[in-house]
């Protein structure tokens, strides 16, 4: 059932009750050096790091307004930014948000939050005359496996790792919540500092995305209020989303400064909704470029 704004308060009630749950399960928790360890930030993997720091990034990314779709989605942003690597809670440092429930040298089982930008529909000529797609936030369970450590003769260091997420997706604008579904997306990730330069990091990966049909509807359905004679009516259904190749390269600008590049390809032939007259294209892409300035890091160091 749609959340509306009159039970928003609701979901963040709930939301907040399961991160107390994975609060209460610290005792599962051990603390030792974690699958999730981003290769690709100040600190290589055999160096602390701090357990706070706050700073200043920016950049722009320039994605698809949806999957499969034709039109693009600019964003350019300058803000500060905040990680926080504690033994449960954890923001940032290329994880997003999460609440550790398990974890070990091999494991993580955690609860986390992800989203997506808004796009307006006024330039999208597909869904022109139809409802704007708003931000898109996710949360639900996620299991890391660490799969393979990688040391290399140069001084160099890699990692691959296996990703499993199911999540709950909601739509809002910001005046109400709205229920979209859900996803699963398995995921193989490969990290790897150290090779080429000292402190640049390389970061592979590939994921395929499958969507319950309220996702799917939110994507590709056209109502009978909104055909055309380009449009035609159509019917949604659940299944194969998609599936993504990303590479990423960071590298350092300064001392406490580094920069990113990234792209990505997607790839939609074998969708369960190729079929919808909003579904234009197979093959979508993304770039964006960016950095971050670490203006201040804490004295004391995290456990992992």
């Amino acid at each position: 059932m749609p959340i509306t704004q009159h039970t928003a308060s609701s979901f963040s009630k709930a939301v907040f009750c399961t991160i107390v749950l994975a609060f209460s399960s610290i005792s599962l928790a051990q603390q030792t050096d974690s699958p999730d360890r981003n290769l690709t930030g100040f600190e290589a993997g055999d160096e602390a790091q701090p357990l706070w720091e706050f700073g200043a990034g920016g950049g722009f990314v320039e994605v698809p307004n949806y999957p499969a779709s034709s039109e693009r989605n600019f964003v350019a942003l300058a803000a500060p930014y905040v990680i926080y690597r504690g033994d449960v809670f954890r923001i940032g440092g290329g994880g997003g948000a999460r609440a550790v429930v398990v974890e070990d040298s091999t494991f993580e089982l955690d609860i986390s939050v992800g989203g997506a930008f808004s796009a307006d529909s006024d330039d999208n000529t597909a869904r022109e005359g139809m409802p704007e797609l708003d931000l898109l936030l996710e949360i639900g369970p996620q299991l890391l496996y660490r799969m393979k450590d990688f040391e290399f003769d140069s001084g160099g260091e890699g990692r691959l790792n296996l990703r499993l997420q199911a999540r709950a997706v909601f739509s809002t604008d910001i005046k109400r919540i709205d229920h979209r579904g859900y996803v699963f997306e398995p995921e193989l990730s490969y990290q790897q500092r150290g090779t080429l330069f000292p402190d640049t990091a390389l970061n592979l990966s590939f994921s395929a995305v499958f969507a319950t049909e309220d996702l799917q509807d939110y994507f590709y359905e056209v109502d009978d209020e909104f055909v055309t004679a380009n449009r035609n009516a159509f019917d949604a259904t659940g299944g194969y989303l998609g599936s993504q190749l990303s590479a990423g390269l960071s590298f350092p600008i300064f001392e406490n400064m580094r920069g990113f590049l990234g792209g990505s390809a997607r790839f939609h032939a074998g969708a369960a909704n190729e079929d919808s007259p909003l579904f234009e294209k197979d093959i979508t892409y993304s770039i964006g470029v960016g950095f971050v300035w670490r203006m201040y890091e804490s004295e004391a160091i995290a456990s992992w």
